[in-house]
């Protein structure tokens, strides 16, 4: 349109009747032109328009700036319009003149709908060919990583000791590093059922002699040096038990076989003590998040959750209530009892290797002490503090493999 205009001697803008498109001169034939001259203050239409005219926005129109519109068109049907600001040659010098073209919607739409069906068999076919292409890809190229993975299979069913290969080069150092993990777990376990060995032999035959001597000088009346002698083979024993006991433990936290599912293992823990003289008379409380999972061996775990709930269960008048909860991008598992609770100066002593601070309790002082291994382990939080209701209350807390960004802690508070 642009290209057509002209100026008459007397400055009025003129367009030739000839346009390239005889929908410009039908009414609503679907093809529309107007013009506005703001310095001859008159507003020009092309004859499809009729009686019509655009409603064009009313904002600002930098030079040679297209804009674009979808706006209410003839007969109720929406165009598409795209008009802009030139500077045209005029007999009093350049003039501004508001242009814009616009063409029925329904036009473009069922263009751009045509199109989508002449071309969409073409791109289903590619596609196909992009998924089948896809899929061949990852074929060959995941090859390697299912090797590993059956061989990891061999490894776990002590068929082999190591991944063989070979592999490719781009694989390799993570068969080395696997390979390395492997060799440092097999040396810690060996070492771990040497020493327990060891201890299991090297102490077997004493506490035999002392057992026997004890009980002879029993019946001969020597009882204070039958007791003595008692108490050095429960020392003994319970320095074998505590050696077996971390003999089971994982060595260290990337050693561990997997993840802990924590509401599982608890409730199987406290279903098993339920079952128990001391459990039968207690009423459990458990709040347990599902969904939990703790960077700790299972074993380990149970291990850990095991002691505490039966310590409490040994001291607890009528409850033990667990609570476990994710917090604050940590994972917090807390039990609690109502029985005696500690003396504040002797909670530390919990933790030590053979403390009872009763006797008539049954128990060989292990328990506590096997926790607080774990927690070294694991780099575990772990806190023993007498409750103001009266009781005992053990917190663990680790980090948690699926915090979110949110804070806040979910459950029951403590």
């Amino acid at each position: 349109m642009a290209a057509v205009l002209r100026f008459t001697a007397d400055g009025k803008v003129e367009v030739p009747e000839d346009l390239p498109d005889n929908r410009f001169l039908v009414p609503y034939g679907g093809l529309y032109w107007q013009i506005d001259d703001p310095v001859g203050k008159v507003e020009l239409r092309s004859a499809s328009l009729f009686d019509y005219v655009l409603p064009l926005p009313q904002d600002a129109h930098p030079l040679g700036v297209m804009h674009q519109y979808r706006l209410a068109g003839p007969e109720g049907k929406d165009v598409l319009v795209q008009e802009r600001v030139l500077l045209l040659a005029a007999p009093e010098g350049r003039r501004p003149l508001r242009i814009a073209a616009a063409v029925n919607a329904d036009e473009v739409d069922n263009a751009r709908a045509d199109f989508a069906l002449d071309i969409l068999p073409y791109v289903g076919v590619l596609a196909v060919l992009l998924v089948l292409m896809s899929i061949i890809q990852l074929w060959i190229g995941l090859r390697p990583l299912d090797r590993i993975g059956r061989d990891l299979e061999a490894v776990r069913d002590r068929k082999v000791g190591r991944l063989a290969g070979p592999y490719p080069r781009e694989v390799q150092p993570l068969v080395d590093r696997l390979n390395a993990l492997l060799e440092t777990q097999a040396a810690a376990m060996e070492n771990a059922r040497g020493r327990a060995s060891d201890l299991a032999h090297g102490l077997k035959t004493p506490l035999t002699v002392l057992t026997n001597n004890a009980l002879t000088l029993r019946e001969k009346g020597e009882v204070e040096i039958a007791d003595e002698l008692d108490n050095l083979a429960d020392t003994m024993l319970s320095h074998v038990e505590h050696e077996l006991a971390r003999a089971r433990l994982t060595p260290s936290a990337d050693q561990r076989s997997g993840d802990a599912d924590v509401a599982r293992i608890v409730g199987d823990t406290i279903r098993l003590l339920q079952h128990t003289e001391a459990g039968e008379r207690l009423s459990w409380e458990a709040d347990l998040q599902e969904g939990l999972t703790a960077p700790i061996d299972p074993h380990d775990f149970r291990e850990l959750v095991g002691n505490l709930l039966e310590n409490a269960s040994k001291w607890a008048k009528t409850r033990v209530a667990v609570t476990a909860v994710r917090c604050d991008g940590f994972i917090r598992v807390v039990v609690e009892d109502d029985g005696p609770g500690v003396s504040p100066e002797r909670l530390p002593d919990l933790l030590r290797r053979g403390v009872r601070l009763d006797r008539l309790k049954p128990g060989s002082g292990l328990g506590l002490a096997i926790v607080s291994e774990i927690a070294n382990v694991y780099n575990l939080a772990l806190t023993l503090e007498n409750r103001v209701e009266g009781g005992l209350r053990a917190a663990v807390t680790c980090s948690d493999p699926l915090a979110s960004p949110e804070t806040g802690c979910h459950g029951k508070s403590q």
